[in-house]
């Protein structure tokens, strides 16, 4: 079988693997790609993932496994492969990887880019999300042991490395800008996402809004902590929306978030609105902090669009009827590229120069 033929189909296979560890306890039988005691093993891992990192609820790996699975159709693979000449690199190039752990398995598409360009990942994990990403790469190895070598986790100092791809707050950026500055890289910054309210939205259109702004708790990327709604805007339409989002504030690091935010605003006298599980300000800044939506009236659209345009740096992606659909922003596409920087471009961009 051709080796790029054999990439899309290993990762064909894994998304099918990560549909059934997403579903059930119960084994579903070989074709999903694992033994019985390797897809215990796996349960195992995300059930106790919690005692690790209490942002990581089975619910939430659930939710990113799922996610996956929708993701890496083989549609959805050769549609994302279609425009770029993937080659199998005489020399496949050292990739380090440095991953994020804010939400589950968030470093998996570079990972995932770096592999099916032919290339080898040498991947440092966030501490916060050391387990569910080996978990899966041992499950590859298996499907894909031509390459299983492709996959290197350093607990050390990154070495040998050819380029680097990167993850990180504002402040470590700067660090990995200057420290990686001799190899070609993608070093990504925070950043945050808003929705647009045009004042026509449905029911079901805010309900939805409240998986991006909820889901993970809000710590994504591409969640929801600001709301441009227009002027006159009825926020009790938002509020009864997303009331039945309100079991999240039985989560303890959630509600520590929310508590301390509301003490801290209410001991400054600002003005917010409280619905119980979740703070609303009206504020320009587009970054809420955990437990809290800020939310900003406007009245002229283009001047809104341009306005948001300025912060384009600090936007991953805008949420509205418009742009991406309600309730899909933590659902990208492989396509859908984090900072709009093109992966397998970079990827491939390596091999060429040679």
């Amino acid at each position: 079988m051709d080796v790029i033929k054999q990439r899309i189909s290993t990762f064909v296979q894994l998304g099918k693997t990560m549909r059934e560890l997403a579903m059930g306890d119960t084994w579903p039988g070989f074709a999903c790609g694992l033994s019985e005691q390797e897809f215990k093993d796996f349960r195992n891992i995300i059930s106790s993932h919690i005692h690790y990192n209490g942002w990581f609820t089975e619910e939430n790996i659930h939710r990113s496994l799922l996610a996956w699975s929708e993701a890496l159709t083989e549609e959805n693979l050769l549609k994302w492969l279609g425009s770029y000449k993937l080659q199998n690199p005489v020399q496949p190039k050292k990739v380090a990887i440095i991953c994020a752990g804010n939400i589950p398995m968030v470093g998996l598409h570079d990972l995932i880019s770096v592999l099916i360009t032919g290339n080898i990942a040498l991947i440092k994990l966030s501490s916060d999300d050391n387990k569910l990403i080996p978990a899966i790469m041992q499950v590859y190895a298996s499907l894909n042991p031509d390459e299983a070598d492709h996959v290197v986790f350093s607990d050390e100092k990154l070495r040998g490395h050819e380029a680097l791809i990167a993850t990180g707050s504002n402040n470590t950026s700067r660090y990995f800008s200057y420290y990686f500055r001799y190899v070609p890289h993608i070093i990504r910054k925070s950043r945050t996402s808003v929705a647009i309210l045009r004042g026509n939205e449905s029911k079901e259109d805010l309900k939805k809004l409240g998986n991006d702004i909820f889901d993970y708790y809000g710590l994504g990327c591409r969640n929801v902590s600001k709301v441009y709604m227009p002027v006159g805007f009825d926020l009790d339409k938002l509020f009864q929306a997303i009331y039945d989002f309100h079991p999240i504030i039985n989560h303890n690091k959630y509600a520590n978030n929310y508590d301390y935010n509301k003490a801290v605003w209410l001991l400054n006298q600002e003005q917010l609105l409280d619905n119980g599980f979740i703070l609303l300000k009206q504020e320009s800044r587009i970054h809420s902090p955990t437990g809290s939506l800020y939310y900003e009236y406007y009245s002229d659209e283009s001047g809104l669009m341009a306005s948001l345009k300025t912060q384009n740096e600090e936007l991953q992606c805008i949420i509205g009827s418009s742009e991406i659909p309600f309730g899909q922003s933590q659902k990208p596409q492989l396509w859908d590229y984090a900072d709009n920087v093109d992966t397998i471009r970079f990827l491939t961009s390596l091999n060429i120069k040679d």
